[in-house]
């Protein structure tokens, strides 16, 4: 019995080792699952600020837009109210 305690006790470590090493695979593909996570989650960040961005910027075109449109109009109509009160004014003057 004694003859075989050390092919079992080499047996044993080599069971041992075997787990050690599956745990140690096993830790180093659940990191890496980790780091693939985290980096596809940073993509996904970087993608939406951009997207984030371009709608902002998108927004504040609009509204430049907007208020030019808005001048533009206001500008028109007090050329007008000019012109039709110059108008009436040279029309006054003929007549006195």
């Amino acid at each position: 019995m004694e003859a075989a305690e050390p092919t079992r006790l080499a047996r044993q470590q080599e069971r041992i080792a075997a787990t050690q090493a599956k745990n140690e695979l096993r830790a180093a593909r659940d990191q890496a699952k980790l780091e693939e996570q985290a980096r596809v989650q940073a993509e996904i960040a970087e993608r939406q600020a951009a997207a984030d961005a371009a709608a902002k910027a998108d927004i504040e075109a609009r509204e430049e837009a907007e208020t030019k449109r808005i001048s533009r109009v206001i500008e028109d109509e007090a050329a007008r109210k000019a012109e039709r009160d110059r108008r009436y004014a040279d029309r006054k003057a003929r007549q006195r």
